[in-house]
């Protein structure tokens, strides 16, 4: 997490290392998948359909192979359609498209994508992986990685900054799942323990997605106070605690 800085009473984050490290490596892959982009523009490929493409095929990766316990090529599945999501974005930059429905569609589809990945875990170990705790932790890293997102989109609504990144946040969780799934996937071909990486990655990413909740909305919060310190909130402007306002 940045060290904040202070700007007109509010707090700037500066670029952490893990943000930096982020940074560079969207722009390694960004140069390596740009001309794969620029093909598929030639051929009338549009960006939407290439979001559409990938989390379908994420979905599928998951939910086939998973289940059964083939973690190794549902990871191989997963990767090659994982990186759709830098694809659809350079294409749309190559084409001067970008725009707020993009945005929106790809930030819904990568919460279905995640549901897909860790709902995939949950049905190995309620079936044949026959681990409920293991489940439940499966079950628990879904819920919470959607609740994480929602907690900074809903501040941002709000017009708050939501000025923290948080432990864990989803390049984090899918990598960390992905990498020990793959690994867990290779005693198949006769690697002896390496399944026990899985189990342990979901843990961490467990705990991990619960400290980032917890980190947003101490965040949430602290803002919250010095906005409405600021300036009261306007009654009528936010629908009341407990209306069931839509994510």
């Amino acid at each position: 997490m940045g060290q904040p800085g202070a700007s007109k009473g509010h707090p700037v984050l500066r670029p952490s290392g893990k943000a930096m490290l982020n940074k560079y490596a969207r722009a390694f892959f960004t140069r390596v998948l740009t001309p794969f982009a620029a093909f598929l523009i030639r051929r009338g490929v549009s960006p939407d359909t290439v979001t559409l493409l990938g989390t379908a095929g994420v979905v599928v990766g998951a939910l086939v192979f998973f289940p059964r316990g083939e973690f190794f090529w549902g990871t191989i599945v997963i990767t090659l359609f994982v990186f759709s999501d830098l694809v659809d974005g350079n294409m749309a930059r190559q084409l001067g498209r970008s725009s707020r429905w993009g945005a929106f569609l790809d930030s819904t589809l990568d919460r279905v994508a995640d549901s897909a990945i860790f709902g995939g875990f949950a049905l190995w170990y309620a079936g044949q992986g026959d681990n409920n705790i293991l489940c439940a932790v499966s079950i628990f890293c879904l819920a919470s990685g959607q609740v994480v997102s929602y907690t900074k989109a809903r501040g941002e609504s709000i017009g708050l900054p939501v000025a923290v990144n948080g432990l864990v946040e989803r390049a984090e969780r899918l990598v960390v799942s992905l990498v020990a799934a793959g690994l867990a996937g290779m005693h198949t071909f006769g690697v002896p323990g390496i399944e026990i990486l899985l189990p342990i990655a979901l843990w961490i990413v467990a705990v991990g997605s619960l400290v980032t909740l917890v980190q947003r909305v101490v965040t949430v919060r602290r803002e919250a106070a010095e906005a409405d310190a600021e300036q009261p909130m306007v009654p009528g402007d936010q629908k009341p605690q407990g209306s069931g306002a839509a994510s």
